[in-house]
C-alpha cells in the first residue's frame, strides 16, 4: 500500500549537524505558521517573500533559502497539509482510514479529497511557478496508488491500473483546473461528493 509521508526523527543536540537541522525545522514551522496567518488575513495575492520575512521576524535570506520563490511558499503550505491528509488516510479512523470495506474507503477517500482540494484551491493556484502546466496537487501520486490498492482489494474484473488512472484524473485534476473561487459553494461541494460516490458505485458494481 502507499507509504506514509516521511517525518523528522528525534534530534540529538550533542551533534551540531543535527542541531542545525533542528533550527531549520523550527524556522520552517515559524514561516508556515506566519504564512497561514497572512493568508487568512490578506489572501494569497498579498503575500510576498519580503512581507513574510518581516512578519516572521526572520531574514530575507532564510525565506529565500527555504522556499526559493514566492510560489514555493504555497507549495510548502500545500505539502504540509498533504502530509496531514495522508496520515488520516493511512492511520485515521474508518471509513477514510483502515478498517472499512474497500468500496466504502474509496468513496470516503474521494469525498475527503474533494473537501481538501476545494479548501486548498487558492493555495494550489498560488503554488503555480510558471513551469507547471496544471496547479500543484492536480496529479497527486498518493491518490493513484491508494485508489489502485482499493480497487485491487475489490477484485474487480477490470484493468485496475487504467481505472485507477482515470479515477484519479476525474477526482484531482478537474477540481483544481476548472473550479473557480465563485463556484466553491457548500452546495457545489456536496454535489461533487455525491457525484463521486455515484461514479464509484456504478464503476465498481459487480
Amino acid at each position: 500500500m502507499d507509504q506514509p509521508a516521511l517525518t523528522l526523527g528525534p534530534l540529538d543536540p550533542r551533534h551540531p549537524e543535527r542541531a542545525e537541522r533542528a533550527d531549520a525545522a523550527r524556522n520552517r514551522q515559524i514561516l508556515l505558521a506566519t504564512a497561514r496567518e497572512m493568508l487568512a488575513e490578506q489572501g494569497a495575492d498579498q503575500i510576498t517573500m519580503d512581507g513574510l520575512a518581516e512578519r516572521a521576524g526572520l531574514g530575507k535570506g532564510t525565506v529565500f533559502r527555504r522556499f526559493g520563490t514566492r510560489a514555493g511558499i504555497f507549495q510548502a503550505l500545500l505539502d504540509d497539509d498533504e502530509r496531514d491528509f495522508q496520515q488520516r488516510v493511512l492511520s485515521g479512523p474508518p471509513p477514510l482510514g483502515p478498517g472499512a470495506a474497500p468500496l466504502e474507503r474509496l468513496i470516503a477517500y474521494g469525498r475527503a479529497r474533494i473537501d481538501f482540494l476545494t479548501e486548498h484551491h487558492e493555495i494550489a493556484r498560488a503554488a503555480l511557478d510558471g513551469s507547471q502546466q496544471v496547479p500543484a496537487g492536480a496529479q497527486t501520486p498518493m491518490s493513484q496508488v491508494h485508489i489502485r490498492y482499493l480497487l485491487r482489494e475489490m477484485r474487480l474484473a477490470a484493468d485496475v491500473d487504467v481505472l485507477a488512472l482515470q479515477l484519479t484524473a476525474a477526482l484531482d485534476g478537474p477540481l483544481l483546473l476548472y473550479l473557480s473561487g465563485t463556484e466553491k459553494t457548500t452546495q457545489t461541494c456536496e454535489r461533487l461528493r455525491h457525484g463521486w460516490e455515484d461514479l464509484i458505485r456504478r464503476v465498481c458494481r459487480s
